[in-house]
């Protein structure tokens, strides 16, 4: 057995970093969001931030085959592709700060990014957001500083989709493939500024599969005329996880 693997597998928690990411992607499935709200303050309280961002990134390709072909049908595919280039073009800053950074404070803003969200979401935040293409760019440009530091790129597109008057399924449509098609640079991102080993990487093999069944099963489960039922439900579970999170409590 490799050595790396070896190591993977002796991580402290590894079975609740394996339900946690079942969990996120049962919801996502179903719900449409909220895979990284909840699997980043749950997971990063067995490992590091670093690790948890890039094996996360790693399972969660398990979207591909599950969530992101419905996904594509429905989205706007333009929009989608334009908030995902400059994701991917400011994906090094925000991992470049996640580098710098203490654990405890990229834990606290973990927590900070997931609750400040939930407030939001269930404020009911739907302020119309105009400014066209620079506005979309905006966003993509954030998403990729929270998502490379946090793990978490998911918020600011959500946010923006909210303030869009686009129907509910190609909102839906536009995050799902947001965040399955940013997954793709995660990593050889952080390996380029030196963040991942081969731990990592079996790690988010390791994920791959439950979080793949997981999102198989959410997307089964999805019906349209439950969409209020899914969103407390996941509402209920960000909030969960981003307070069990938070560093205070060891």
């Amino acid at each position: 057995m490799p050595e790396a693997l070896a190591l993977a597998l002796q991580t402290p928690g590894l079975e609740w970093v394996i339900c946690a990411g079942f969990l996120a992607a049962l919801v996502y499935g179903f719900a449409g969001f909220g895979s990284a709200l909840i699997f980043m303050p749950l997971a990063t309280i067995f490992m590091s931030p670093a690790l948890a961002i890039a094996a996360f990134s790693l399972s969660a390709l398990g979207s591909l085959v599950t969530v992101f072909p419905g996904a594509w049908k429905s989205a706007d595919r333009r929009q989608t592709l334009m908030v995902v280039a400059m994701s991917i073009v400011f994906m090094p800053v925000g991992i470049f700060l996640l580098r710098i950074a203490s654990e405890v404070t990229i834990r606290t803003a973990v927590c900070v990014v997931t609750l400040l969200t939930l407030a939001l979401l269930v404020s009911g935040w739907k302020v119309p957001l105009r400014g066209g293409r620079g506005l979309q760019l905006g966003v993509g440009a954030l998403a990729g500083i929270t998502g490379g530091s946090t793990g978490l790129n998911g918020p600011p597109v959500i946010l923006f989709n909210l303030g869009t008057d686009q129907p509910v399924a190609v909102t839906r449509g536009n995050l799902a493939c947001f965040l399955t098609l940013n997954s793709l640079f995660v990593m050889p991102m952080m390996w380029a500024q030196g963040l991942v080993d081969a731990r990592a990487l079996f790690l988010g093999l390791i994920l791959l599969l439950p979080y793949a069944l997981g999102g198989f099963v959410g997307v089964q489960l999805f019906r349209p005329g439950n969409v209020a039922l899914y969103r407390t439900i996941a509402f209920v579970l960000i909030g969960v996880a981003g307070v069990m999170g938070l560093p205070i409590w060891g």
